[in-house]
């Protein structure tokens, strides 16, 4: 035999996950369609207007911009009399010159929009990458003329290698020549 649970002990772990599944479907509930008829009236479904039912008379429909409703009875109402909606309300807010609003970008627009800001991006790391690499590079310039300056004011004896092979010193004059240079470089890089 198995167990089983008693009815109330059911109800109480059915209950809230029932009322998880109705609040997650209500927002299907909701009406996606929303236009005003010839006379006037408003209505709200989740099936499409009829045919022939103007585009200035849909409120609401999937894929359109959301019109102001203040602007959208105003279109209605000029329709319903026979006047252009141009002349009886003034452009909606964010519409363009031609009188049109303008709906959310398309998905091209989009992407190129994105394909801008990548390339923005990436022409701006390399900006950086290449600022960096030169500053790099500059610190290590400074870094091998200081220790340069500070072998020739040292004192000891410095030698260098001629084309020949053959190793030389060099004279007290050419070590002050060298440490002059070297002084003139270490202060550009202050």
């Amino acid at each position: 035999m198995t167990p089983t649970l008693p009815l109330p002990a059911v109800r109480r772990a059915l209950g809230p996950v029932l009322g998880l599944a109705l609040l997650f479907t209500a927002g299907l509930a909701q009406a996606q369609f929303a236009w005003v008829a010839p006379n006037g009236t408003r209505h709200y479904s989740d099936q499409p207007p009829p045919p022939g039912t103007p585009p200035a008379r849909i409120l609401k429909a999937p894929g359109l911009p959301t019109i102001s409703l203040q602007t959208s009875l105003q279109a209605a109402s000029a329709q319903a009399a026979n006047v252009p909606a141009a002349s009886a309300a003034p452009a909606a807010a964010g519409a363009p010159a031609g009188g049109k609003p303008k709906g959310p970008p398309t998905p091209a627009e989009r992407e190129e929009d994105f394909r801008k800001r990548r390339k923005e991006s990436e022409s701006a790391d390399l900006k950086a990458r290449e600022q960096a690499r030169i500053q790099a590079a500059n610190a290590e310039h400074c870094a091998e003329v200081r220790k340069a300056k500070q072998m020739y004011d040292s004192g000891i004896r410095v030698a260098e290698v001629g084309p020949d092979g053959q190793k030389r010193y060099l004279t007290d004059t050419e070590r002050a020549q060298r440490s002059a240079r070297a002084g003139a470089m270490a202060a550009e890089c202050r």
